[in-house]
């Protein structure tokens, strides 16, 4: 590596990671914004339609949909102007959530592109929806998964289980690889 050459960035081991989210956590609510017109809530805020229209929510993400989970979907919201996208994801390690990633990113991109306000949400606010905007910051917004962890962590109390952590470095580690060979 030539002196000139920025220096390579490390995804980080998922012990660091916990450590990073473990860190300066305090009370944050059932509703935070995270990044602008970006909402992470729990399963109570999708469903009070009230609450959603002070916050002019105009796009929800379901990342717990589905019947055994939280059965919100588009029937739900259809005496409201939101529109929908439903994740049927289970909140244990072993289930593969990065299949959705990228589909969740261009969703919620299309959104805030259009002036809209997201909320994600799962059952807590805390792991699958949390997964899904961390992905979504590094994707669309280019930031590595370390910085959507501080980002995201400054602002509400996040955990992603270990299996959606080790999802997300492997796609820091992707995107990194993919950006390098553009430069």
């Amino acid at each position: 590596m030539s002196s000139e050459e920025e220096p390579e960035e490390q995804t980080p081991p998922t012990c660091d990671l916990l450590s990073l989210l473990l860190r300066n956590r305090r009370p944050t609510g059932a509703v935070n914004e995270v990044w602008p017109n970006l909402y992470i809530g729990d399963a109570a805020t999708a469903q009070d339609k009230t609450l959603l229209a002070s916050l002019e929510i105009t796009h929800v993400v379901n990342a717990a949909d589905g019947r055994q989970h939280i059965d919100t979907g588009p029937r739900f919201y259809r005496d409201t102007s939101v529109r929908y996208h439903g994740v049927q994801a289970a909140d244990c390690k072993d289930f593969d959530l990065s299949p959705f990633f990228t589909e969740t990113a261009d969703f919620i991109h299309d959104a805030l592109s259009q002036e809209g306000k997201v909320l994600v949400h799962c059952a807590r606010g805390i792991s699958r929806s949390a997964t899904l905007v961390l992905a979504f910051l590094m994707i669309k917004e280019r930031l590595s998964l370390v910085e959507a962890v501080e980002v995201v962590s400054s602002r509400r109390n996040i955990l992603p289980n270990v299996g959606f952590l080790n999802q997300l470095c492997l796609l820091d580690s992707s995107l990194t690889r993919q950006r390098r060979t553009k430069r």
